[in-house]
Formats: structure tokens, sequence, C-alpha cells
């Protein structure tokens, strides 16, 4: 993805047949195992998106925080790329592609227009089952993915020609399972694939008490985009028949990912079109929102949440960088810190583990074919852990990564 300036344990495993996306798993070579299955605190996960077969790949987190390549398991369908030019990496323009909530595993699969669940191995993290079988999103083009932690509702967001969200229930043997009441369209004039950047659908994510489902769209310069809320029902999960728009602040327009601020019932969302915006929700169903911007930034669209740090991690596809904010009690934000990654590491999808009382900061970098791991040591400090390059594992193991698909990371600590 580029704006313009206007804008893939060793286990022995039965395939089922010769064709990739039809084995559920696979594992690598036994000379490739660098981890015996109790020696990891965790896993990270992310897609290979692929239009022939999307895998997740799994890698096991040691104690020290570093990744090691362990398994890929099939997510059930196909991957999918958008509409862009030039061509290039975030082809889903979103963040969320694939989540964790306790132990299970959800991703979308937008070639084929699913959402699949996953179970995760309690002694082996890396290592994924499906549960049931994916079910259709009843849209076109899922790019995101939401779990509610009050009542374990999932939801997902279509962002092509059929758009909007749709919810589900799980179940610990079906999988998901469709709920009444909760498919609504955000009525954009989009294609399958869509096009953009520019003018498609971005994040889905519960506010932090549950109340609440928001869903972020691009703008198409100069018209600004919005954050679209649907309340739901703490009984039934079903939504509000129709959404509330809040629209973009002066000096932003395109909101993307969005990153609940702690207590505050308000969001960061990350903004290509400037930097990054805070949405006030007090302030009534309709949000106020300022803009903060990012001297030099390009895209700045992935953002996470560090409870030890107590700031957020937003991360930057031009840049290649890391950009560390605080945002104070009266919903000021500011920048602390930044930290490049590399010329050309691409860096999108992000996510957080804490191993040991420790924060880790996971960065999707397809540029390099890399995860970049970094220890958040203190407010306005981090420390370069490992840039773990996983393409010569998954190619082994018979997985296709290409820098151009390749999205998501999600984080479990068992």
């Amino acid at each position: 993805m580029k704006f313009s300036s206007a804008l893939v344990a060793v286990t022995a495993v039965t395939v089922v047949s010769s064709h990739p996306i039809l084995s559920t798993r696979k594992s690598l070579p036994p000379n490739c195992s660098a981890q015996n299955e109790s020696a990891a605190a965790g896993a990270a996960y992310f897609i290979t998106n692929e239009p022939d077969g999307n895998f997740i790949v799994g890698s096991d987190i040691g104690a020290d925080g570093k990744l090691t390549f362990k398994h890929a398991t099939w997510a059930g369908g196909r991957g999918a790329h958008g509409v862009t030019d030039p061509i290039g990496p975030d082809g889903l323009f979103s963040q969320g592609s694939i989540k964790i909530a306790g132990q299970s595993v959800f991703t979308v699969n937008a070639g084929s227009n699913t959402v699949a669940m996953f179970s995760i191995d309690s002694k082996d993290p890396a290592k994924l089952r499906m549960v049931g079988q994916p079910v259709s999103t009843g849209g076109e083009f899922p790019m995101s993915v939401t779990i509610s932690k009050q009542s374990g509702q999932v939801c997902v967001l279509n962002g092509g020609k059929v758009n909007g969200v749709n919810c589900f229930k799980q179940d610990p043997r079906l999988g998901l399972i469709q709920m009444s009441d909760t498919q609504r369209s955000l009525n954009l004039n989009q294609t399958t694939p869509p096009s953009g950047p520019p003018g498609t659908t971005s994040h889905i994510i519960f506010n932090e008490d549950g109340t609440q489902l928001l869903a972020s769209v691009k703008g198409v310069p100069p018209a600004g985009g919005f954050i679209a809320s649907w309340a739901v029902d703490p009984t039934s999960g079903s939504l509000s028949a129709e959404f509330i728009k809040s629209g973009s602040p002066q000096g932003g327009g395109l909101p993307f990912s969005m990153t609940v601020i702690p207590g505050k019932d308000a969001i960061l969302a990350t903004d290509p079109g400037g930097g990054f915006d805070i949405f006030n929700f007090k302030a009534g169903k309709q949000a106020s929102s300022t803009a903060v911007p990012i001297t030099g930034q390009i895209a700045t669209c992935w953002s996470s949440f560090s409870k030890a740090t107590g700031n957020f991690y937003l991360t930057d596809i031009g840049t290649s960088q890391v950009t560390e904010v605080n945002v104070d009690n009266n919903l000021n934000g500011t920048i602390v810190n930044q930290y490049p990654q590399g010329n050309a590491s691409s860096t999108i999808d992000n996510d957080i583990a804490d191993i040991n009382g420790k924060d880790f900061l996971y960065v999707m970098a397809p540029g390099k074919q890399s995860v970049m791991v970094l220890s958040l040591d203190a407010p306005g400090k981090t420390t370069p852990v490992q840039q773990f390059s996983f393409q010569d594992a998954a190619s082994k193991a018979g997985i296709k990564t290409s820098t151009n698909n390749l999205q998501g990371m999600t984080v479990f600590v068992g």
C-alpha cells in the first residue's frame, strides 16, 4: 500500500491432497525446529493472505521475546489484494485481519469472503486447530475482525462491494455461528476487491466497555473519512439499526487503525493524512475529534498500546518507522520518540506481548519478509531485540510468502 501526497514442532501431518490449501497444517522439517514445546512463552501469528491459499504462520515467542518459526495452518480460504497503483504491501488496507481472544484465533479470508475460528494448543501455542468450518461473512472482502472482551461476540468488517459489519457467536465445537440482527451496511460505493487505500474500510473494534461497535472508513480527499458506531444490545448482542457517523478532524481525513485510550471513552486513530487523530466519545453519541501531526510521516496506519509504558506505538509503511505517542488525561497527544526500522522495511501491523513482566513490540515488516521485535524498556526507550526473517523457513515448509500480500500481527501469551 502506498499513499500519494494528496495520498507463514515438528509434527507428522498427513497431507490429504497434493494441493497446499487442502492441508490443514504445514510443519517444519526436523532440522528447522529450534524450540521444544515447553520452551515457548507464547506465540505470534500473521497471515500469508495469498490468493491461492491463505495460511496462518505461527511462531514461538521465547522467554527473551525472540521468535522462532514453528507451524503454518491453512486458514480455510484464499487471500486477496485490493486494487491500488502501484501495487504494494498492505493488500487488505486494514488492521486486525487476525486476532486473539482467550485460547482462540480468528482470521479473515478476504478472497473467499469467510472468517474462521481456531483453538490454540495449550502445550504448543503456535499450533492451531480449526474449530468447525469457515463461515460466510455476509459481505465481500472481509479485512478486519474483533472480539468483545465482555461477551465474546465476534464481528467482522467487510470492505468490498457488499460492505459493512456482521457478527457471530463462538461455539467450542461448531465454531462461529451467525448472530441475528447484527448485519449492517456502511453503504459505501466500492468494488470487490476494493479500490484504495482512500475510500476503503480499515478496522473494526469494540469500545472499552463493549457497548459500541466501531468501524473506521478512510476518506477520499478532499472529503474526510469517519468512524461509524453502532450501539450493542447488552443482552442479545444485536446492533442498532443505523450507525452514527463521527467525522475526521481538520488536518486528518483517513482514519485507519483504532486503539482504545484506557479509561477515557476515546480512541486513538492513526491517520496517514497527517499523523493520528483522537476521537472523544464522551462528548456525546457523535465523537469530537482532534488531529495531531507527525512531521515527516508518509502513511501512519497501525497502532497498539503498551500497559507497561502507558504509551501507544504507531507504524508508518512509508518511512518504516515506529512512533511512540503519549496521550495525557486531557486527551492531548504528543510524540515521545521515534524508532527507524530500516529502509524499505514497510512496517505495517503490530501488536504487544507481556513476556515475564516486560512488554515487547512485534511489527510486521513485509518489505524485509521479517518481524521486527523491540523491547519496550521504558517510556521513550526501546531496544531492538530481533529482525526475525521468516521467508526461508516458510519456503522449506512449503509456504509461499510475498511482500505485497503479508498481513496482520497478533500475539498470545499462555
